[in-house]
Protein backbone atom coordinates (compact mmCIF):
# COMPACT_ATOMS: atom_id res chain seq x y z
CA UNK A 1 0.00 0.00 0.00
CA UNK A 2 2.94 2.80 0.88
CA UNK A 3 4.64 1.46 -2.22
CA UNK A 4 1.09 2.03 -4.35
CA UNK A 5 1.35 5.80 -2.39
CA UNK A 6 4.99 6.41 -3.28
CA UNK A 7 4.40 5.75 -6.54
CA UNK A 8 1.19 7.63 -6.98
CA UNK A 9 3.24 10.78 -5.47
CA UNK A 10 6.17 10.34 -7.94
CA UNK A 11 4.45 10.48 -10.26
CA UNK A 12 1.90 13.39 -9.13
CA UNK A 13 5.64 15.28 -8.77
CA UNK A 14 6.47 14.55 -12.15
CA UNK A 15 3.33 15.64 -13.99
CA UNK A 16 3.73 19.05 -11.55
CA UNK A 17 7.41 19.61 -12.60
CA UNK A 18 6.47 18.89 -16.44
CA UNK A 19 3.50 21.61 -16.18
CA UNK A 20 5.36 24.28 -14.52
CA UNK A 21 7.99 23.52 -17.40
CA UNK A 22 5.66 23.75 -20.16
CA UNK A 23 3.42 26.14 -19.06
CA UNK A 24 2.89 29.35 -20.94
CA UNK A 25 1.18 31.37 -18.29
CA UNK A 26 4.67 32.97 -17.47
CA UNK A 27 5.35 36.47 -19.85
CA UNK A 28 2.06 35.74 -21.56
CA UNK A 29 0.55 39.60 -22.84
CA UNK A 30 -2.89 40.30 -22.62
CA UNK A 31 -5.42 38.75 -25.67
CA UNK A 32 -5.96 42.50 -26.47
CA UNK A 33 -2.48 43.51 -26.78
CA UNK A 34 -1.79 40.26 -28.62
CA UNK A 35 -4.71 41.28 -31.06
CA UNK A 36 -3.55 44.97 -31.74
CA UNK A 37 0.41 44.11 -31.90
CA UNK A 38 -0.55 41.39 -35.21
CA UNK A 39 -3.32 43.97 -36.44
CA UNK A 40 -0.22 46.64 -36.61
CA UNK A 41 1.90 44.03 -38.56
CA UNK A 42 -1.48 43.09 -40.95
CA UNK A 43 -1.12 47.04 -42.05
CA UNK A 44 0.88 47.51 -45.60
CA UNK A 45 0.84 50.99 -46.01
CA UNK A 46 4.15 53.43 -45.59
CA UNK A 47 6.77 52.18 -44.15
CA UNK A 48 5.53 48.20 -43.88
CA UNK A 49 4.65 48.38 -47.65
CA UNK A 50 8.74 50.15 -48.86
CA UNK A 51 10.21 47.48 -45.89
CA UNK A 52 8.29 44.75 -48.44
CA UNK A 53 9.76 46.14 -51.79
CA UNK A 54 13.19 46.67 -50.47
CA UNK A 55 13.07 42.76 -49.15
CA UNK A 56 11.85 41.63 -52.62
CA UNK A 57 14.63 43.09 -54.06
CA UNK A 58 17.08 41.95 -52.12
CA UNK A 59 15.88 38.31 -52.10
CA UNK A 60 15.26 38.79 -55.92
CA UNK A 61 19.24 39.48 -56.07
CA UNK A 62 20.10 36.67 -53.82
CA UNK A 63 17.68 34.07 -56.41
CA UNK A 64 19.92 36.07 -58.92
CA UNK A 65 23.57 35.34 -57.95
CA UNK A 66 22.56 32.09 -56.00
CA UNK A 67 23.55 33.39 -52.28
CA UNK A 68 21.72 32.22 -49.63
CA UNK A 69 23.23 34.39 -47.37
CA UNK A 70 21.89 37.86 -48.94
CA UNK A 71 18.40 35.68 -49.39
CA UNK A 72 18.65 35.13 -45.54
CA UNK A 73 19.09 38.94 -45.29
CA UNK A 74 15.92 39.88 -47.07
CA UNK A 75 13.85 37.27 -45.03
CA UNK A 76 14.78 39.18 -41.89
CA UNK A 77 13.65 42.40 -43.02
CA UNK A 78 10.67 41.03 -44.63
CA UNK A 79 7.35 41.91 -42.75
CA UNK A 80 5.20 39.46 -44.77
CA UNK A 81 4.25 37.18 -41.85
CA UNK A 82 1.81 40.13 -40.90
CA UNK A 83 -1.17 39.20 -42.93
CA UNK A 84 -0.62 35.66 -42.49
CA UNK A 85 -0.77 35.65 -38.84
CA UNK A 86 -3.53 37.66 -39.40
CA UNK A 87 -5.82 35.36 -40.53
CA UNK A 88 -4.89 32.75 -38.05
CA UNK A 89 -6.15 35.07 -35.68
CA UNK A 90 -9.30 36.04 -37.18
CA UNK A 91 -10.08 32.67 -37.18
CA UNK A 92 -9.03 31.63 -33.75
CA UNK A 93 -10.80 35.09 -31.92
CA UNK A 94 -13.96 35.18 -34.71
CA UNK A 95 -13.16 38.68 -35.83
CA UNK A 96 -14.72 38.95 -39.68
CA UNK A 97 -12.86 42.52 -39.62
CA UNK A 98 -9.85 41.92 -39.13
CA UNK A 99 -9.85 38.87 -41.55
CA UNK A 100 -11.35 40.84 -43.88
CA UNK A 101 -8.45 43.16 -43.72
CA UNK A 102 -5.60 40.24 -43.14
CA UNK A 103 -6.83 38.87 -46.64
CA UNK A 104 -7.11 42.62 -48.55
CA UNK A 105 -3.53 43.11 -47.25
CA UNK A 106 -2.01 39.51 -48.07
CA UNK A 107 -3.82 40.18 -51.56
CA UNK A 108 -1.85 43.20 -52.04
CA UNK A 109 1.32 42.52 -50.54
CA UNK A 110 1.51 39.58 -52.72
CA UNK A 111 0.94 41.86 -55.79
CA UNK A 112 3.29 44.19 -54.51
CA UNK A 113 6.05 41.26 -54.22
CA UNK A 114 5.63 39.64 -57.72
CA UNK A 115 5.59 43.03 -59.30
CA UNK A 116 8.77 44.07 -58.16
CA UNK A 117 10.53 40.65 -58.49
CA UNK A 118 8.97 40.78 -62.19
CA UNK A 119 10.04 44.19 -62.95
CA UNK A 120 13.72 42.79 -61.70
CA UNK A 121 14.28 40.02 -63.50
CA UNK A 122 12.70 41.90 -67.04
CA UNK A 123 15.69 44.26 -66.30
CA UNK A 124 18.47 41.80 -65.08
CA UNK A 125 21.07 40.50 -67.42
CA UNK A 126 21.00 37.25 -65.29
CA UNK A 127 18.55 35.01 -66.63
CA UNK A 128 20.16 31.29 -65.81
CA UNK A 129 18.13 29.45 -63.67
CA UNK A 130 20.08 29.23 -60.29
CA UNK A 131 20.03 26.16 -57.60
CA UNK A 132 18.14 28.69 -55.23
CA UNK A 133 15.11 29.94 -57.82
CA UNK A 134 15.35 25.65 -58.53
CA UNK A 135 14.67 24.74 -54.91
CA UNK A 136 11.76 27.50 -54.19
CA UNK A 137 9.50 25.77 -57.26
CA UNK A 138 9.06 22.03 -55.19
CA UNK A 139 7.47 21.97 -52.39
CA UNK A 140 7.60 19.25 -49.94
CA UNK A 141 6.48 17.76 -46.69
CA UNK A 142 9.61 19.08 -45.09
CA UNK A 143 8.41 22.79 -46.46
CA UNK A 144 4.95 21.94 -44.63
CA UNK A 145 6.36 20.72 -41.37
CA UNK A 146 8.48 23.99 -40.76
CA UNK A 147 5.84 26.35 -41.74
CA UNK A 148 3.45 24.74 -39.31
CA UNK A 149 6.28 24.17 -36.78
CA UNK A 150 7.27 28.05 -37.66
CA UNK A 151 4.22 29.29 -37.66
CA UNK A 152 3.99 27.64 -33.99
CA UNK A 153 6.92 29.20 -32.59
CA UNK A 154 5.58 32.86 -34.09
CA UNK A 155 2.24 33.01 -32.19
CA UNK A 156 4.03 31.95 -28.99
CA UNK A 157 6.83 34.84 -29.66
CA UNK A 158 3.75 37.08 -30.27
CA UNK A 159 1.40 36.08 -27.12
CA UNK A 160 4.77 37.29 -24.69
CA UNK A 161 4.94 40.33 -23.44
CA UNK A 162 8.50 40.59 -24.49
CA UNK A 163 8.48 40.73 -28.52
CA UNK A 164 12.19 41.49 -29.26
CA UNK A 165 13.31 38.08 -28.93
CA UNK A 166 14.63 36.35 -31.91
CA UNK A 167 12.17 34.03 -32.55
CA UNK A 168 10.43 35.79 -35.19
CA UNK A 169 13.41 36.37 -37.03
CA UNK A 170 14.31 32.97 -36.92
CA UNK A 171 10.52 32.30 -38.03
CA UNK A 172 10.70 34.27 -41.16
CA UNK A 173 13.93 33.24 -42.03
CA UNK A 174 12.55 28.83 -41.40
CA UNK A 175 9.69 29.76 -43.41
CA UNK A 176 11.39 31.16 -46.24
CA UNK A 177 8.05 33.05 -47.52
CA UNK A 178 9.65 35.94 -49.80
CA UNK A 179 11.61 33.87 -51.93
CA UNK A 180 8.82 31.53 -53.49
CA UNK A 181 7.31 35.15 -54.34
CA UNK A 182 10.32 36.64 -56.08
CA UNK A 183 11.16 32.48 -58.30
CA UNK A 184 7.07 33.27 -59.26
CA UNK A 185 8.46 36.99 -60.60
CA UNK A 186 11.35 35.36 -62.33
CA UNK A 187 8.89 32.79 -63.60
CA UNK A 188 6.69 35.71 -65.10
CA UNK A 189 9.55 37.51 -66.59
CA UNK A 190 11.01 34.79 -68.18
CA UNK A 191 8.19 33.26 -69.59
CA UNK A 192 8.50 29.91 -67.38
CA UNK A 193 5.26 29.12 -65.93
CA UNK A 194 6.44 26.24 -64.26
CA UNK A 195 8.44 27.99 -62.01
CA UNK A 196 5.45 30.51 -61.14
CA UNK A 197 3.28 27.62 -60.63
CA UNK A 198 5.60 25.58 -58.63
CA UNK A 199 6.83 28.88 -56.37
CA UNK A 200 3.51 29.68 -55.78
CA UNK A 201 2.52 26.65 -54.60
CA UNK A 202 4.85 26.44 -52.10
CA UNK A 203 4.21 30.14 -51.19
CA UNK A 204 0.28 29.39 -50.58
CA UNK A 205 1.31 25.83 -48.66
CA UNK A 206 3.59 27.88 -46.02
CA UNK A 207 1.22 30.77 -45.82
CA UNK A 208 -1.57 27.97 -44.70
CA UNK A 209 -0.11 25.92 -42.45
CA UNK A 210 1.22 29.25 -40.86
CA UNK A 211 -2.02 30.31 -40.58
CA UNK A 212 -3.35 27.18 -39.26
CA UNK A 213 -0.76 27.05 -36.42
CA UNK A 214 -1.94 30.43 -35.60
CA UNK A 215 -5.67 29.15 -35.12
CA UNK A 216 -4.64 26.65 -33.00
CA UNK A 217 -2.34 28.44 -30.92
CA UNK A 218 -4.73 30.99 -30.41
CA UNK A 219 -7.83 28.26 -29.56
CA UNK A 220 -5.26 26.71 -27.30
CA UNK A 221 -4.36 29.59 -25.25
CA UNK A 222 -8.62 29.90 -25.10
CA UNK A 223 -8.63 33.23 -25.98
CA UNK A 224 -12.04 34.72 -25.76
CA UNK A 225 -14.01 35.15 -29.11
CA UNK A 226 -15.54 38.37 -29.95
CA UNK A 227 -19.09 38.36 -29.45
CA UNK A 228 -21.85 40.37 -31.87
CA UNK A 229 -24.66 41.77 -30.28
CA UNK A 230 -26.93 40.31 -33.82
CA UNK A 231 -27.65 36.99 -33.34
CA UNK A 232 -28.32 36.85 -36.78
CA UNK A 233 -25.27 38.83 -38.01
CA UNK A 234 -23.20 36.50 -35.79
CA UNK A 235 -24.43 33.33 -37.75
CA UNK A 236 -23.94 34.84 -41.02
CA UNK A 237 -20.17 35.61 -40.13
CA UNK A 238 -19.91 32.50 -38.62
CA UNK A 239 -21.50 30.83 -41.57
CA UNK A 240 -18.92 32.49 -43.89
CA UNK A 241 -15.62 32.49 -41.70
CA UNK A 242 -16.33 28.57 -41.73
CA UNK A 243 -16.84 28.28 -45.73
CA UNK A 244 -12.96 30.53 -46.03
CA UNK A 245 -11.79 28.15 -43.50
CA UNK A 246 -13.03 25.20 -46.10
CA UNK A 247 -11.75 26.94 -49.27
CA UNK A 248 -8.39 27.44 -47.43
CA UNK A 249 -7.19 24.22 -45.18
CA UNK A 250 -9.48 21.37 -46.82
CA UNK A 251 -7.07 21.57 -50.50
CA UNK A 252 -3.98 22.26 -48.47
CA UNK A 253 -4.39 19.09 -46.26
CA UNK A 254 -5.33 17.18 -49.63
CA UNK A 255 -2.33 18.74 -50.96
CA UNK A 256 -0.07 17.92 -47.68
CA UNK A 257 -1.67 14.46 -47.79
CA UNK A 258 -0.18 14.19 -51.72
CA UNK A 259 3.34 15.21 -50.54
CA UNK A 260 3.74 13.00 -47.91
CA UNK A 261 2.99 10.07 -49.88
CA UNK A 262 5.21 11.20 -52.65
CA UNK A 263 8.13 11.73 -49.97
CA UNK A 264 7.53 8.32 -48.83
CA UNK A 265 7.51 6.76 -52.24
CA UNK A 266 10.73 8.93 -53.46
CA UNK A 267 12.24 7.65 -49.89
CA UNK A 268 10.92 3.96 -50.43
CA UNK A 269 12.47 3.81 -54.34
CA UNK A 270 15.98 5.03 -53.23
CA UNK A 271 16.29 2.09 -50.59
CA UNK A 272 15.06 -0.25 -53.08
CA UNK A 273 17.93 1.07 -55.14
CA UNK A 274 20.19 1.15 -53.13
CA UNK A 275 19.49 -2.27 -51.66
CA UNK A 276 18.43 -4.46 -54.93
CA UNK A 277 21.13 -2.46 -58.04
CA UNK A 278 23.95 -3.13 -55.50
CA UNK A 279 25.87 -5.13 -58.11
CA UNK A 280 30.11 -5.42 -58.56
CA UNK A 281 30.14 -4.52 -62.27
CA UNK A 282 27.00 -2.53 -62.58
CA UNK A 283 26.19 0.80 -61.75
CA UNK A 284 22.93 2.73 -61.65
CA UNK A 285 23.85 6.50 -63.37
CA UNK A 286 20.89 7.55 -63.07
CA UNK A 287 17.20 7.09 -61.33
CA UNK A 288 14.13 9.05 -61.90
CA UNK A 289 10.86 8.60 -59.82
CA UNK A 290 7.71 9.44 -60.92
CA UNK A 291 4.45 8.92 -58.27
CA UNK A 292 1.50 7.74 -59.37
CA UNK A 293 -0.91 10.41 -61.06
CA UNK A 294 -4.70 9.74 -62.34
CA UNK A 295 -3.44 8.41 -65.21
CA UNK A 296 0.09 6.52 -65.10
CA UNK A 297 1.15 4.45 -62.09
CA UNK A 298 3.92 4.85 -60.20
CA UNK A 299 7.47 4.52 -61.92
CA UNK A 300 10.75 3.95 -61.07
CA UNK A 301 12.91 4.88 -64.09
CA UNK A 302 16.83 3.49 -63.94
CA UNK A 303 19.73 3.82 -66.80
CA UNK A 304 22.43 1.56 -65.74
CA UNK A 305 26.62 1.38 -67.14
CA UNK A 306 29.03 -2.01 -66.46
CA UNK A 307 27.77 -5.30 -67.66
CA UNK A 308 24.23 -5.80 -68.69
CA UNK A 309 22.02 -7.47 -66.10
CA UNK A 310 19.66 -10.29 -68.05
CA UNK A 311 16.29 -10.09 -67.92
CA UNK A 312 16.12 -13.07 -65.20
CA UNK A 313 18.10 -10.79 -62.59
CA UNK A 314 15.72 -7.53 -63.67
CA UNK A 315 12.56 -9.57 -63.37
CA UNK A 316 13.63 -10.73 -59.90
CA UNK A 317 14.48 -6.75 -58.99
CA UNK A 318 10.59 -6.72 -59.83
CA UNK A 319 9.19 -9.24 -57.80
CA UNK A 320 10.99 -7.36 -54.68
CA UNK A 321 9.58 -4.60 -55.28
CA UNK A 322 6.63 -5.97 -53.15
CA UNK A 323 9.19 -6.04 -50.04
CA UNK A 324 9.36 -2.61 -50.28
CA UNK A 325 6.03 -1.50 -50.54
CA UNK A 326 6.54 -0.45 -54.24
CA UNK A 327 3.82 -3.20 -55.54
CA UNK A 328 1.64 -0.74 -57.25
CA UNK A 329 4.78 0.67 -59.18
CA UNK A 330 6.76 -0.25 -62.47
CA UNK A 331 10.15 -0.63 -63.07
CA UNK A 332 12.08 0.43 -66.20
CA UNK A 333 15.74 -0.06 -66.84
CA UNK A 334 17.64 0.80 -69.69
CA UNK A 335 21.37 -0.73 -70.14
CA UNK A 336 23.92 0.63 -72.08
CA UNK A 337 25.28 -1.39 -74.70
CA UNK A 338 28.67 -3.35 -74.65
CA UNK A 339 29.34 -0.69 -76.90
CA UNK A 340 28.54 2.28 -75.28
CA UNK A 341 30.13 1.55 -71.94
CA UNK A 342 33.17 3.49 -71.00
CA UNK A 343 36.78 2.05 -71.79
CA UNK A 344 38.49 4.00 -69.03
CA UNK A 345 42.05 2.03 -70.25
CA UNK A 346 41.07 2.85 -74.09
CA UNK A 347 40.22 6.29 -73.71
CA UNK A 348 43.28 7.15 -71.14
CA UNK A 349 45.62 5.60 -74.25
CA UNK A 350 44.09 7.96 -76.72
CA UNK A 351 44.64 10.74 -74.56
CA UNK A 352 48.33 9.66 -74.37
CA UNK A 353 48.55 9.40 -78.05
CA UNK A 354 47.47 12.74 -78.38
CA UNK A 355 49.23 14.14 -76.05
CA UNK A 356 52.59 12.99 -77.55
CA UNK A 357 52.04 13.86 -81.14
CA UNK A 358 50.72 17.26 -79.89
CA UNK A 359 54.50 17.13 -77.83
CA UNK A 360 56.34 16.21 -81.11
CA UNK A 361 54.66 18.83 -83.22
CA UNK A 362 55.48 20.97 -80.60
CA UNK A 363 59.35 19.67 -80.90
CA UNK A 364 59.57 20.09 -84.57
CA UNK A 365 58.21 24.25 -84.67
CA UNK A 366 60.72 24.90 -81.25
CA UNK A 367 63.69 23.50 -83.45
CA UNK A 368 62.00 25.12 -87.16
CA UNK A 369 61.87 28.53 -84.87
CA UNK A 370 65.36 27.86 -83.63
CA UNK A 371 66.81 27.72 -87.13
CA UNK A 372 64.98 30.74 -87.90
CA UNK A 373 65.84 33.15 -84.53
CA UNK A 374 68.35 35.83 -85.33
CA UNK A 375 69.91 35.47 -81.84
CA UNK A 376 69.67 35.80 -78.09
CA UNK A 377 70.88 39.36 -77.87
CA UNK A 378 69.25 42.50 -79.30
CA UNK A 379 71.05 44.47 -82.25
CA UNK A 380 71.21 47.45 -80.35
CA UNK A 381 73.51 45.78 -77.57
CA UNK A 382 75.75 44.73 -79.91
CA UNK A 383 75.54 47.97 -81.66
CA UNK A 384 76.72 49.36 -78.81
CA UNK A 385 79.31 47.26 -77.89
CA UNK A 386 81.03 47.07 -81.69
CA UNK A 387 81.46 50.73 -81.16
CA UNK A 388 83.65 49.98 -78.04
CA UNK A 389 85.50 46.93 -79.97
CA UNK A 390 85.91 48.67 -83.20
CA UNK A 391 85.31 52.37 -83.25
CA UNK A 392 86.20 52.79 -87.22
CA UNK A 393 82.27 51.37 -87.61
CA UNK A 394 79.72 53.70 -88.46
CA UNK A 395 76.74 51.51 -88.94
CA UNK A 396 76.00 47.76 -88.26
CA UNK A 397 73.11 45.79 -89.94
CA UNK A 398 73.05 41.93 -88.86
CA UNK A 399 70.24 39.51 -90.24
CA UNK A 400 70.33 35.68 -90.63
CA UNK A 401 70.20 34.11 -93.85
CA UNK A 402 69.42 30.31 -94.79
CA UNK A 403 71.91 28.17 -96.94
CA UNK A 404 70.59 26.16 -99.65
CA UNK A 405 71.47 23.06 -102.08
CA UNK A 406 71.21 23.39 -105.44
CA UNK A 407 67.82 21.33 -104.76
CA UNK A 408 66.65 24.12 -102.71
CA UNK A 409 66.79 21.80 -99.52
CA UNK A 410 68.06 24.23 -96.28
CA UNK A 411 71.33 23.00 -95.07
CA UNK A 412 72.71 25.55 -92.60
CA UNK A 413 71.87 29.12 -91.37
CA UNK A 414 74.56 31.66 -91.54
CA UNK A 415 74.76 35.49 -89.74
CA UNK A 416 75.11 38.15 -92.22
CA UNK A 417 76.90 41.32 -91.32
CA UNK A 418 76.84 44.76 -93.22
CA UNK A 419 79.10 47.30 -91.62
CA UNK A 420 79.71 50.79 -92.70
CA UNK A 421 83.14 52.53 -91.96
CA UNK A 422 83.48 56.14 -90.33
CA UNK A 423 86.14 56.85 -92.93
CA UNK A 424 86.17 55.42 -96.45
CA UNK A 425 89.63 55.38 -96.32
CA UNK A 426 90.05 53.59 -93.70
CA UNK A 427 89.71 50.13 -93.04
CA UNK A 428 87.78 47.62 -91.01
CA UNK A 429 89.29 44.66 -89.07
CA UNK A 430 87.02 42.36 -90.49
CA UNK A 431 88.91 39.57 -88.57
CA UNK A 432 88.38 40.79 -85.46
CA UNK A 433 84.66 41.25 -86.26
CA UNK A 434 84.21 37.60 -87.09
CA UNK A 435 85.78 36.37 -84.15
CA UNK A 436 83.84 38.16 -81.78
CA UNK A 437 80.55 37.77 -83.65
CA UNK A 438 81.02 34.05 -83.79
CA UNK A 439 81.42 34.18 -79.53
CA UNK A 440 78.75 36.97 -79.38
CA UNK A 441 75.71 35.40 -81.12
CA UNK A 442 77.04 31.51 -80.69
CA UNK A 443 76.32 31.11 -84.62
CA UNK A 444 79.23 29.84 -86.22
CA UNK A 445 78.82 30.71 -89.93
CA UNK A 446 79.67 34.53 -89.87
CA UNK A 447 79.56 36.77 -93.87
CA UNK A 448 81.14 40.05 -93.03
CA UNK A 449 80.33 42.37 -96.14
CA UNK A 450 82.04 46.19 -95.84
CA UNK A 451 79.65 48.82 -97.30
CA UNK A 452 81.63 51.94 -99.01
Amino acid sequence: MNKDKGGWSQLTHLRTFLKGRFNLDADTASRDEVVVAIEKGVEFRGVNLWVLIFATMIASLGLNIDSAAVIIGAMLISPIMGPIMGVGLALGINDFDLMKKSLRNLMLMFIVAIVTSTVYFLISPLSSNSSELLARTVPTTYDVLIALFGGLAGIVAQTRTDRNSTVIPGVAIATALIPPLCTAGFGIATGQMKFFIGAFYLFFINSVFIALATYVMVRFLRYEKKAFIDKERERNVKRTMLIITLLTFIPSVFIGFRMVRVTVFEAMADKYVAQVFAFPHTRVVECEKHYATRHDPSQIELLLVGEPLDDAVIENARVQLAHFGLEKAELIVRQANRADVLDVASLQQSYTELLAEKNRRIEEMNSRLERYRFTDVEVDDISREVGAILPDIATISLTKGVIFDNTGTPRDTTLICVVTPQDSLRTIDCTTLERWLRIRTKVDGVQIFVKH
